[in-house]
């Protein structure tokens, strides 16, 4: 069943003109992105900073309102809820953002903070809400005796456990992981992932999650899209878009990833320079003025299309 479904989603935020002759121009964040989700699985969304990753992120949940296309939650147009019903929407999605200590109410206590979204979208009692705070905080691997501490009291990874708390709280069918580990040392990230895995299991949500790491990626995701300037390039099953990997820029990005064996010999595709503002994208395919494959015929309009079963590329090449 799909339970998200994003169609040519665009996100552009306006510039102000130099000059009343001049036509105001606008930085196009993100430019037609469409994907789905079906309930259960978990898409990865990867790519260089500034591709529009973290943008689409905050479409989908309604933090930022997008310019143009459509975000479809469970058979609802989020376009179409007023303020009140997107409120009461809430509850069934939520976002773990990338910043465990920014993300956090300095002023609340772990208790407050967790209890705050059963306080908003549910009608328990308030001994009951308190019960079931503790709960959650068992369910991400807190002590009960860290409730009452505020977040400068707690350490990086404490921290983040408490965002992904909150995030649960109300049970929501779909999480928006914005880089949820990035903030973290290697140990620690370890224990969120393989806590978001287990929560995953365990009450069997949907995920989007973004991140750089692809090794994380590559064992959290069931499918992957690839970002560049604010479009999708790619997209395919973890398995066959690591193993079979097809456009430029997605062989170029995995490409750069260090193997752990000093005998192991890869070919590497390097771009060339440094990816184009989004205020003025290239013509035809974004990746052309960096690709050393690149043709006459990159210049042409190019659509993602299907190539094999599950596995979609925008490249003239393919």
């Amino acid at each position: 069943m799909t339970l998200l479904s994003v169609e040519h989603l665009q996100k552009h935020f306006p510039l102000r003109s130099p000059g009343a002759w001049l036509r105001p121009a606008s930085v196009r964040a993100v430019d037609g992105v469409s994907f789905a989700l079906h309930a259960g699985e978990t898409l990865g969304l990867v790519g260089e900073s500034g591709c529009g990753k973290s943008t689409v992120a905050r479409c989908l949940v309604r933090t930022v309102d997008p310019t143009g296309g459509r975000v479809v939650f469970d058979g609802v147009d989020l376009a179409t809820l007023d303020d009140e019903a997107l409120r009461r929407r809430r509850r069934d999605f939520q976002m773990v953002f990338q910043d465990p200590t920014g993300s956090l109410n300095p002023r609340l206590t772990v208790q407050g903070m967790v209890e705050e979204p059963l306080r908003l979208h549910t009608e328990l009692p308030l001994a009951e809400r308190r019960h079931r705070v503790l709960d959650i905080l068992d369910e991400v691997g807190l002590e009960p005796s860290l409730a009452r501490r505020y977040p400068h009291q707690l350490s990086g990874g404490q921290r983040q456990r408490v965002n992904v708390a909150r995030a649960i709280a109300t049970r929501p069918r779909f999480l928006v992981l914005d880089e949820p580990t990035s903030a973290l040392d290697v140990s620690l990230r370890a224990r969120v992932i393989l806590l978001l895995a287990k929560l995953r299991a365990r009450l069997g949500m949907t995920y989007l999650f973004i991140s750089h790491d692809l090794s994380t990626v590559k064992y959290l995701s069931n499918r992957v899209a690839v970002m560049y300037l604010g479009t999708i390039v790619e997209e395919a099953s973890a398995g066959d878009l690591f193993a079979r990997p097809l456009h430029p820029y997605t062989r170029a990005l995995l490409s750069a990833v260090p193997v752990p064996d000093p005998d192991v010999r890869r070919e590497r595709l390097v771009l060339r320079g440094e990816p184009p503002s989004p205020i003025a994208v290239p013509t035809g395919c974004r990746l052309r003025t960096r690709c050393p494959l690149a043709q006459p015929i990159c210049s042409e309009p190019v659509a993602l299309r299907e190539v094999a079963a599950g596995h979609r590329v925008a490249c003239h090449l393919v």
